[in-house]
């Protein structure tokens, strides 16, 4: 998608919209909300502080923007671990899935959602609780689709769906900080393959 700027007369400048979103997602979770500056994510996407600010807005606008582009790619696979057949898939996708996301060749290790959190001021909190309320959307999810399995006879009776889904976002947060701690791809599914092996039904 290409965005036209205001320039000296006669000189339009020109950059594509989605790929300086992709590279101020690349930022932002590489260095965090807080810690990532105007000059860091003008340098990276490689536009001017006013096209950003009449692209995106402030650096809370962009962030929100940044948010949702992550879900949609390599966040995707949660919402796309619920449509499994059983509790257990369900696990196991989100899981896996989780490992992908955060150990990928080209990308910053950990999770976004993880990596950005770290914010303490004043300024961060906003973006503080808009990470809360993102990480606490996929839990709701999760305990929806485990309530639905344990009415199926997928869970066995007395299962929490509730304190299970915590669990399974528990796992996955912890899976993100060992990514962002240098761990392989191949060390986590390991322990992905340790939880499944203590799965109960």
């Amino acid at each position: 998608m290409a965005v036209t700027q205001g320039v000296p007369a006669g000189r339009p400048r020109e950059f594509d919209l989605d790929q300086a979103l992709d590279r101020a997602v690349e930022v932002f979770w590489r260095q965090g909300y807080e810690a990532t500056s105007l000059a860091d994510l003008t340098a990276a996407m490689k536009i001017g502080k006013p096209s950003l600010y009449a692209a995106f807005g402030n650096k809370e606008q962009l962030f929100r923007r940044v948010l949702d582009r992550y879900s949609e790619g390599p966040g995707s696979y949660a919402v796309r671990a619920l449509e499994e057949p059983t509790a257990r898939k369900v696990v196991e996708a989100f899981l896996k899935g989780a490992v992908e996301a955060t150990t990928r060749p080209q990308c910053p290790h950990g999770c976004l959602g993880v990596q950005a959190a770290l914010a303490a001021s004043d300024d961060g909190v906003a973006v503080h609780d808009l990470l809360t309320a993102w990480r606490d959307s996929a839990r709701a999810m999760l305990e929806v689709r485990f309530r639905a399995a344990l009415a199926e006879g997928d869970l066995t009776k007395g299962a929490d769906p509730a304190r299970l889904a915590r669990y399974v976002m528990t796992l996955s947060f912890g899976l993100a900080v060992q990514a962002a701690g240098g761990a392989e791809a191949d060390e986590l599914l390991g322990v992905v393959e340790e939880v499944l092996l203590g799965w109960r039904s």
